[in-house]
């Protein structure tokens, strides 16, 4: 059974509303770059230096990055990778700095290099090295907790979230999915636990459609799902963010082990 499950054709972004049907990943070998199989290879490092960024600032290839005021060199720190929905951006995510620094999470949300993700133009690749490039350049400068790498997203930016996620298992230790449309990851690696939410309301990711047959699936394959639903449209709402992160913290308390 194949993990993309629309089983009509949908829009796949928050942005453009336009119709596009559930990507199916193209053969590795038409990507060179290693990328194509949907793995990250950085991983957080001891870190000791000051931080070179301080709240939100901006990096190269138009990613942005949030640095909590709590943070300090040596005393590893919890970390969110944040993707944007299609036809959107990372500053898509700049309401998220207040939770973010109450909670104190340093977050990264990078810019897909096409309007939507690589996995909905084909397959992984392209945004797949750019992630790894950007992991490896926060990662070698800020003082990340290897136990709390978290990866967070909206719409397509939530599909992404998954698909990645479910793929690099062994660096994620929790996978947030907020209104997805499909999962499609590369190969599974690890147990990380995912958070779901989704409105009753989505028209352009029903909810029957998307989110509760993508967790029936996950729960048939052994991950823990936390699933949430809100009478609601297609949005990135506060509450649901507080609901996220608080999600997150009791994750990180509880020990939840992902690697397996």
């Amino acid at each position: 059974m194949p993990w993309v499950l629309l089983a009509v054709v949908l829009a796949i972004g928050c942005g453009s509303g336009d119709p596009g049907a559930a990507p199916r990943p193209t053969p590795a070998a038409t990507h060179p770059d290693p990328g194509a199989k949907g793995r990250l290879l950085a991983r957080p490092a001891a870190v000791r230096e000051r931080s070179p960024w301080r709240g939100r600032e901006r990096l190269g290839q138009g990613a942005l990055i949030y640095v909590p005021s709590s943070y300090r060199p040596g005393r590893p720190n919890a970390f969110v990778l944040a993707l944007h929905g299609a036809g959107s951006g990372p500053g898509g995510f700049v309401g998220m700095g207040a939770h973010a620094e109450r909670a104190g999470l340093v977050v990264l949300a990078p810019k897909s290099r096409g309007g939507s993700w690589d996995l909905a133009r084909g397959g992984f690749g392209p945004d797949v090295a750019m992630i790894d490039r950007l992991l490896r350049h926060v990662f070698s400068r800020l003082s990340i907790d290897p136990r709390r790498v978290y990866v967070w997203g909206f719409s397509d930016g939530a599909s992404y979230a998954l698909s990645l996620g479910l793929t690099n298992g062994d660096l994620f230790d929790a996978i947030v999915a907020l209104s997805p449309g499909f999962a499609a990851p590369e190969t599974l690696r690890g147990r990380p636990p995912v958070f779901a939410a989704h409105g009753t309301r989505d028209m352009v990711l029903p909810i029957d459609q998307t989110s509760l047959r993508l967790v029936q699936r996950l729960r048939g394959k052994g991950y823990t799902v936390t699933f949430t639903s809100f009478d609601g449209a297609h949005t990135l709402s506060k509450p649901t963010v507080r609901l996220a992160i608080a999600w997150l913290e009791r994750t990180h308390a509880l020990g939840h082990q992902r690697r397996s």
